[in-house]
């Protein structure tokens, strides 16, 4: 795979670096507001005496999926409007590619455009 890598110029490498370096701390900083979330729900239904009504860590990370899904397309996360549906199509075919890829899904991601 290195044979393909083109040569990075001292700024390009630098810029890379940076954004991989900032990519792991928001990746950080999701995972543990993730688990905070958990938490916190935990502590509050136990307050009202429902702590078998807690929601799985899981249920957090959908809502963030969501909301994430709108931002990438240009929608309003609490009402849907003013998405674009060509970039939806995009991050649906990404996710099915790497489902497929990765995970060996039984998928056939959408067709390419």
């Amino acid at each position: 795979m290195a044979e393909n890598t083109p040569d990075l110029t001292l700024a390009e490498r630098q810029i890379a670096e940076v954004i991989s370096r900032t990519d792991k701390t928001l990746a950080a900083a999701v995972s543990c507001a993730l688990e905070d979330a958990t938490k916190q729900a935990a502590e509050d239904m136990r307050a009202i005496g429902q702590e078998d009504a807690v929601p799985a860590m899981k249920y957090f990370a959908a809502v963030v999926h969501q909301r994430m899904y709108c931002l990438m397309c240009g929608a309003d996360p609490d009402t849907f409007e003013g998405g674009n549906p060509e970039t939806a199509y995009h991050v649906i075919r990404n996710s099915q590619n790497i489902a497929k890829h990765y995970w060996s899904a039984d998928v056939e991601p959408y067709p390419a455009k």
